[in-house]
């Protein structure tokens, strides 16, 4: 097949995520299949125009809104060159099927019902939640939907796409990634790993390091990260008087994210809303359990509540629960250890798979047969949950 992957960014873009995450994993495993994919993406300083990321074509035009445009424009002028789209709706779609002679799907990780109002002054915001919720839904009402999680799909539902027309791919990990010999901390410490915006919310870790200083005052955070809300976390840790604690590590290596995450005691994930929460995953491989907010969405399934992690009700709870575990490396280890059997069930190439069958669906192809899965990875079916639970109790709430 000839695929076409619009995506606001790719993963050289400085403020790239998890969406992004996806798009170039699935995009590889795509081209490693045999397809032919090109990823059209917004340019960023410093960038080229065109590249490759193995035998992924990449085209950037166009800047952080006008890519969109640029996106349509591409469709049209160059849409017989694929077979079919797949359009990454980060809020707002590409609006592919306007000029689009060929299937689109519609790839969602998750709503933005209150995310437009954290980033957008009221008046942006209903229009742009107008956007998604009533206008994308009718531009790709004769649209495949892909999301990556089961709380996204319930999600759109909301919106009038029954949950038939979405088809759920989980995220993926790359498997082994730990680091040899990286030992956890001497002091306390915790993570926060993603772009830095406002509704990722982070100035709750903030917070929370600032609130547990009597009881761990060697407690030390590592944020990883860039974003345009960057300043703005530096002066709020400032005014919680704990600059001296926290570390902001900016854009790093994939090694670098990696031995941080590998000897940090916890992970936390305070965003409002995720598809999914693809750091849960990322640092579950190496034995470090995440917490995140239940209504994220996303993290009521990349996190198995008490048994891999926590999902927390509200920023009290959140608090309370690490100060719990801080002082308890039993709990903290057993969540970590089935954290890190509950990761290995997330493959990328499994991911890559189960996408490219909705694209041949969608163009009536038949559907190619699943390699066996490779002996150091333990597939999700596999994954022997009701063994987890008897190892393991759920932490008492």
């Amino acid at each position: 097949m000839r695929v076409l992957y619009l995506s606001w960014r790719d993963q050289e873009n400085p403020e790239a995520g998890g969406s992004e995450t996806f798009a170039e994993r699935t995009s590889e495993v795509l081209a490693e299949l045999g397809n032919e994919v090109t990823l059209f993406t917004s340019a960023f300083p410093g960038a080229q125009p065109e590249t490759t990321h193995g035998h992924v074509r990449v085209v950037r035009r166009g800047g952080r809104f006008t890519c969109y445009l640029r996106g349509l424009a591409h469709v049209a002028r160059h849409g017989s060159d694929y077979d079919v789209i797949i359009d990454v709706q980060n809020g707002v779609p590409f609006w592919s099927p306007l000029t689009s002679r060929v299937p689109v799907v519609n790839l969602v990780h998750h709503v933005h019902r209150d995310q437009w109002g954290v980033i957008f002054g009221p008046r942006v915001a209903r229009f742009g939640w107008f956007l998604e919720s009533k206008v994308a839904p009718r531009v790709y009402r004769k649209s495949r939907y892909v999301t990556v999680s089961q709380a996204t799909r319930t999600d759109l539902d909301d919106l009038g796409i029954a949950p038939h027309r979405v088809d759920l791919v989980y995220n993926g990990n790359d498997l082994p990634t730990s680091p040899p010999n990286v030992p956890l901390t001497t002091h306390p410490s915790i993570v926060v790993l993603g772009r830095l915006v406002p509704h990722k919310q982070v100035e709750i870790a903030i917070d929370i390091l600032a609130a547990l200083g009597e009881q761990h005052p060697d407690l030390r955070l590592d944020i990883v990260g860039t974003g345009y809300w960057h300043d703005d976390l530096v002066e709020h840790a400032a005014r919680c008087g704990v600059t001296d604690r926290v570390q902001f590590h900016g854009f790093v290596e994939e090694s670098t994210k990696h031995e941080i995450l590998a000897r940090s005691w916890l992970m936390l994930l305070p965003s409002h809303k995720e598809g999914w929460g693809l750091t849960i995953v990322e640092a579950g491989l190496h034995g470090t359990p995440a917490l995140a907010f239940a209504h994220a969405g996303g993290p009521s399934e990349s996190i198995m509540d008490g048994l891999t992690g926590v999902l927390c009700n509200d920023v009290p709870d959140m608090q309370q629960q690490v100060n719990a575990l801080l002082a308890d490396h039993g709990t903290r280890q057993g969540l970590g250890e089935a954290a890190r059997q509950h990761a290995r069930s997330f493959d990328w190439h499994d991911s890559g798979l189960r996408l490219e069958a909705t694209l041949r669906s969608v163009l009536n192809l038949p559907h190619r047969a699943v390699p066996e899965t490779p002996s150091d990875v333990v597939p999700a079916a596999e994954v022997d949950l009701e063994d987890l639970e008897q190892d393991l109790e759920p932490l008492p709430r």
